[in-house]
């Protein structure tokens, strides 16, 4: 008896317009810097076209990142609400697929653009066992001062102990597969963004994402005892925006790249994987296979990296020791460089940048429940 979860970040499944970027050119669209906007009437209708028009490639994309998990169970981030996953599901995943993903499952988070995580199922595995719902956590109200986390860190950033830990969610679902229980731990960390204060954008961040890794390791350790984990069936699964590896690229498209693995010294994942409190499943993969998201900020600074993650409880693990990850690279932008022998043909009408099916890289795995 098997089932195949999977994690995507599908970058924005939204059901709204946003025009704040008429007051904030930070948030305005590439295209709308082209053109001379005349006031704020004629930039709300310039949005709604743009967005019209660039929606539906990029949902036919996702939805075919989706379809090629062939997942049993998906792990979705940055979902704006359940009336925006059913719209997408019924009008894009469903001409696909069929009536496959019937259950979902969201609670709103705490991301200030709301967006959230969210949770699809088919009612039964590929192979017939029923994928029967057994309860939902939100664990989004959770403080720094609620697990004692807050730190000095913390602090310099401006976070003080009564605000909340998860920038979105750690969303905590049980199910039980052909009456066997599984848990699922469904995150999205808080992004890398922008330096401050001499600092890189990951470098500044790091303490909220460790704060949010602490916190995921506590609810794990609160639900099924401290010391007991590692026997448990359970799995954390999501974006976790920060990575312990990268392969840092040189060269362009004309001279030809060059791919240079890189370990990280420390990373906001460690506290999840550094002393085998669970174990990140794609890296059982090849070492320059691991990466699910392309990085740039021009030619002078790319990387390849995992920032999204299948980490399984060491029982999970151990009784599934020959289940290696699929990270499909499908939906891809053309400007991704992969390493040699790994190109893939990607959807039709993917673009160099957009569209695309998402800059992060879906990635699935079959387990057996034994």
């Amino acid at each position: 008896m098997s089932v195949r979860i999977a994690t995507f970040n599908a970058e924005n499944l939204m059901h709204r317009f946003d025009f704040s970027g008429y007051r904030n050119e930070l948030r305005r669209d590439r295209a709308l810097r082209m053109l001379d906007v005349k006031d704020e009437k004629h930039y709300r209708q310039l949005e709604q076209a743009r967005v019209v028009a660039h929606t539906d490639d990029a949902m036919q994309l996702t939805a075919l990142a989706i379809a090629d998990c062939r997942a049993d169970i998906i792990c979705l981030q940055e979902v704006e609400n359940l009336d925006a996953l059913h719209a997408f599901e019924y009008g894009y995943l469903f001409k696909m697929v069929g009536s496959g993903y019937r259950h979902k499952y969201l609670a709103e988070g705490n991301d200030g653009r709301g967006i959230d995580v969210a949770v699809m199922t088919r009612p039964e595995t590929a192979d017939g066992q029923e994928i029967e719902f057994v309860g939902l956590q939100s664990h989004a109200h959770i403080t720094y001062g609620d697990f004692g986390l807050h730190t000095k860190e913390l602090a310099e950033m401006g976070e003080m102990p009564h605000e909340r830990i998860f920038r979105r969610d750690c969303l905590e679902i049980d199910f039980k597969i052909g009456g066997h229980p599984i848990t699922l731990f469904v995150c999205h960390f808080k992004s890398m963004g922008a330096g401050r204060n001499g600092q890189e954008g990951r470098d500044y961040t790091m303490p909220v994402r460790l704060a949010e890794a602490r916190a995921v390791r506590r609810i794990i350790e609160d639900k099924f005892g401290k010391g007991k984990t590692a026997r448990k069936r359970w799995m954390i699964c999501g974006d976790l925006n920060d990575y312990r590896e990268r392969l840092v690229i040189e060269g362009d498209r004309h001279k030809g790249y060059r791919f240079t693995p890189v370990r990280e010294n420390a990373s906001a994942i460690d506290p999840l994987v550094s002393d085998g409190f669970s174990v990140n499943l794609v890296e059982r993969r090849e070492e320059m296979q691991r990466w699910t998201l392309y990085h740039s900020r021009g030619p002078q600074e790319q990387h390849l990296c995992q920032l999204d993650y299948l980490l399984a409880s060491p029982s999970l693990a151990k009784s599934n020791g020959k289940a290696v990850p699929e990270i499909i690279h499908n939906g891809q932008p053309y400007r991704t460089p992969f390493p040699d022998g790994q190109e893939v043909g990607r959807y039709p009408r993917t673009g160099w940048d957009r569209p695309k099916a998402s800059d992060h890289s879906p990635v699935a795995v079959t387990l057996d429940l034994i």
